[in-house]
């Protein structure tokens, strides 16, 4: 099997045959006296960076993979080594992963689900992955951790919102350090009564896919305990481009909010145009219409512009916050690229340290053994405080951020104003409360 650093032209050729050949089964044959990909004693090993390069969230997956390549820069003892400074606690020493210089291949998602898995299934099989991780679409993230399961490969999950990735959809070989929709909701729900009010009309436009449909059941179900009633909930295609045909009905419907439920160039769009249509300029039942972004990102605060103004949503990390660990990072993106790093980025970032931190504590690329590693590994120095990776279903568990956008930002970066740190406390539930089950892991 290659191991050697694929030339990026060689990469997308290879995808995109890959996705044309889409419809092939993938089975995976694992021997069993050894595990997939296993790198021996070559000098090298290689990660697989699966994001959107195309696409609605093209601009998410562009930062994602300048912090995966700043990531690899660190674990190989280059730059001034970013979070390895803060982490804590830390197993990795700078030199590669277990001595092995880290390489990579990278893979165009599409921001669809066969994309992704195409893309994921050629870094396995022919370009030697050890571990895949990336993504910024939750139907993405579910398709390529069921194919992870299948052969025997770590997915460290990129930006992925869906109650699903840790629900119903978890998988043994899966992980998301990203928080769900049931945290956004649980976050959001006592700050949009305090604001707002319990009266309250809602009415949801919803990215018609995993994620959208987990973000709006959320929303639902923490603003209606609070009293507000659900006017209607329309489901959009993603990567629509024109939302006027879906914000029309809102006007006359009897709703005083209108939730958002979309992500990347798509909530650009639909604000944008809700914006246009007069939405934020009205009364309605005697007050002022008010818009809710529930999962907000810098990325998506710069398309939107000035309409960003005042709107709240919720966030998994923001550059400003000031602890050890994100001032570190924030630096060292900064100097690197010459702006601040998104929560993608953040994100991805930490998930591409977690896993070659957990393979030298456990001394051994076997993916079962790095699984044992992290299950409940508790850290810190990794931005949003004290953090756990919950063993009976992988998620993390941290602070969550309530953010509004900025009214007056001192930078073209200083878009969003974090309003409040929700503590874990607010935001955990049961792990049984999603459904799933992990599987086994068997290498």
């Amino acid at each position: 099997m290659n191991k050697k650093r694929f030339a990026r032209r060689d990469v997308l050729k290879s995808s995109a045959a890959l996705s044309l050949a889409g419809a092939a089964p993938m089975v995976f044959v694992r021997r069993s006296h050894a595990f997939t990909n296993d790198p021996g004693s070559g000098s090298s090993v290689v990660l697989g960076f699966n994001v959107p390069q195309t696409g609605a969230y093209a601009d998410e997956g562009a930062d994602e993979l300048r912090a995966y390549q700043l990531a690899v820069k660190h674990l190989n003892g280059e730059g001034d080594g970013g979070m390895l400074n803060t982490m804590k606690p830390l197993a990795l020493k700078g030199n590669g992963v277990l001595g092995k210089k880290v390489e990579y291949v990278t893979g165009d998602t599409q921001t669809k689900s066969d994309a992704a898995r195409a893309s994921a299934k050629r870094m396995i099989e022919k370009d030697g992955a050890i571990m895949v991780t990336g993504g910024s679409s939750s139907g993405v993230a579910i398709a390529v951790q069921s194919l992870c399961q299948e052969a025997g490969i770590v997915f460290m999950a990129g930006l992925t919102h869906s109650n699903d990735t840790t629900g119903k959809d978890r998988r043994r070989y899966g992980f998301r350090h990203f928080f769900n929709t049931e945290m956004s909701g649980a976050a959001l729900g006592p700050v949009l009564e305090s604001e707002f009010g319990n009266q309250r009309v809602a009415y949801h436009l919803t990215a018609d896919y995993t994620w959208g449909w987990s973000q709006e059941g959320s929303i639902k179900k923490y603003t209606e305990d609070l009293g507000w009633k659900t006017e209607a909930a329309v489901r959009t295609p993603l990567g629509a481009g024109d939302f006027s045909q879906y914000i029309t009905p809102v006007l006359n419907s009897g709703a005083d909010v209108l939730v958002l439920n979309h992500y990347g160039k798509d909530m650009v769009n639909s604000l944008t145009q809700s914006v246009q249509f007069g939405l934020r300029d009205r009364q309605a039942n005697g007050k002022d219409f008010q818009i809710v972004v529930p999962l907000f990102s810098r990325l998506m605060a710069q398309g939107a512009g000035e309409n960003i103004k005042g709107i709240f949503g919720s966030t998994n990390w923001n550059w400003s916050l000031q602890d050890e660990g994100s001032r570190a990072f924030v630096k060292s993106f900064g100097g690197e690229y010459g702006f601040p790093p998104s929560q993608a980025a953040q994100t991805c970032y930490v998930q591409a340290i977690l896993y070659a931190n957990a393979v030298e504590t456990a001394g051994s690329f076997d993916p079962c053994a790095v699984i044992g590693a992290l299950e409940g590994f508790k850290f810190d120095g990794m931005g949003n405080g004290p953090t756990e990776y919950r063993a009976t279903d992988h998620q993390c568990f941290k602070k969550v951020l309530v953010v509004r956008g900025n009214q007056n930002p001192s930078s073209q970066f200083d878009l969003l104003e974090v309003v409040q740190e929700v503590p874990r406390s607010q935001v955990e539930y049961d792990a049984t409360m999603l459904g799933g089950d992990l599987g086994s892991c068997a290498a």
